[in-house]
């Protein structure tokens, strides 16, 4: 929980998803998973109303998330 509130973790992940969106081996279809629904949310952040969640609390969490899986299953190759 108290890595939730480190700035340094939230630098790390943001530059890991970086590399991965970046990275031409991992599949178009992989970055849209993250993509899609991070740039639906905050162009539609009324489509969950009865959510409190600010846009960025979940592009970070999406963003924790998907760096996870994708590192799983692309390994060390997707620099």
């Amino acid at each position: 929980m108290r890595k939730l509130f480190s700035l340094r973790h939230w630098r790390h992940v943001f530059v890991r998803i970086f590399r991965l969106l970046a990275s031409k081996d991992v599949r178009l279809v992989d970055k849209l998973i993250y993509l899609v629904p991070v740039l639906l949310y905050w162009v539609l952040p009324d489509v969950m109303p009865l959510l409190p969640v600010d846009d960025i609390a979940v592009t970070m969490l999406a963003a924790e998330w998907y760096t996870r899986y994708m590192e799983r299953k692309y390994g060390g190759s997707a620099r």
